[in-house]
């Protein structure tokens, strides 16, 4: 079995935005705090949820810094290293490696796109100049490119190739990669909404959005299935679902960012070209969370 990063649930943490536009470093301690005293097993930093796309290589690596430095190797700290340019993110994921990092995330190549054999040259080129685990990321709706089963065999192959965010939403093809690939490669959901149905195809965990306000009892979720309580655990997927699906009222990261600016925790600014979520689903989405007790 390859080296696993994480089992459970990892938070796809978002990046807190003060009033100038910049990085919130002091929000950004707090939510680390908060993530790792109520039991977010890994953190994902520079994902789709951490705005990515808009911070600048300088900004990437000052974040990536911190957020190591802060966690201090409580939990994982996994950072999201991919671009549609090979060889730019084969430079940001040896920065990542030369920084500290337990993993990195690959989404799969944007815009340009490429064929399923360009899916694996890319993949693999960044994943042999790097020693630590790579998790591939595969988000068609913001990508425009699925990575297929057959593919996932392939690239499984690869030592350093360890786990599969995968955000499709297609149930039929996690299944078809966890046949395939096995032990070889660990699984993860990339959609809140599906963490049982994944667990129960031999998936390994979460990365979430939903993590960033409710860790304790996203990470309880994945706790209870593998503790074979799985009524339970199907009980709290249910229970949460209607949160869950308020995190997607919008664009991600805006509904999240807004639920946390109400519990007082980060203010709600994203950078363009995303915009605050629109006050009437502020209002509801602050009825919601009182009834979970987050307010």
């Amino acid at each position: 079995m390859k080296r696993r990063i994480f089992t459970g649930m990892a938070t796809a943490l978002v990046t807190p935005m003060d009033g100038s536009g910049g990085i919130d470093y002091p929000a950004l301690y707090g939510l680390l705090e908060f993530q790792i005293e109520h039991g977010a097993d890994a953190l994902v930093v520079m994902g789709t949820t951490g705005e990515a796309s808009t911070l600048t290589d300088k900004e990437k690596n000052e974040l990536a810094a911190f957020v190591i430095r802060r966690v201090d190797k409580r939990i994982p700290v996994i950072l999201g290293t991919g671009s549609n340019d090979t060889r730019k993110a084969a430079a940001l994921s040896r920065e990542a490696e030369l920084a500290g990092a337990d993993g990195i995330l690959l989404v799969t190549p944007y815009y340009n796109k490429t064929s399923q054999e360009g899916l694996i040259r890319h993949f693999e080129t960044i994943a042999d100049q790097v020693s630590i685990p790579v998790i591939l990321y595969n988000v068609p709706t913001r990508t425009g490119v699925n990575i297929c089963p057959e593919t996932c065999r392939r690239l499984a192959k690869h030592p350093n190739i360890c786990g599969l965010k995968e955000a499709s939403g297609n149930i039929s093809q996690v299944a078809g990669t966890a046949a395939l690939c096995g032990d070889s490669l660990d699984i993860y959901s990339g959609n809140d909404d599906q963490i049982l149905p994944v667990l129960s195809l031999g998936g390994q965990g979460v990365i979430s959005v939903l993590g960033n306000i409710m860790p304790k009892e996203t990470a309880e979720l994945c706790r209870l299935f593998r503790e074979g309580k799985v009524l339970e655990s199907t009980a709290l997927q249910l229970k949460l679902l209607p949160l869950m699906n308020a995190m997607f009222w919008d664009v991600n990261p805006i509904p999240v960012k807004a639920a946390l600016s109400l519990m007082g925790m980060c203010r709600e600014d994203c950078r363009l070209p995303l915009v605050p979520l629109a006050p009437e689903r502020k209002g509801e989405l602050k009825v919601l969370m009182k009834g979970y007790g987050l307010l």
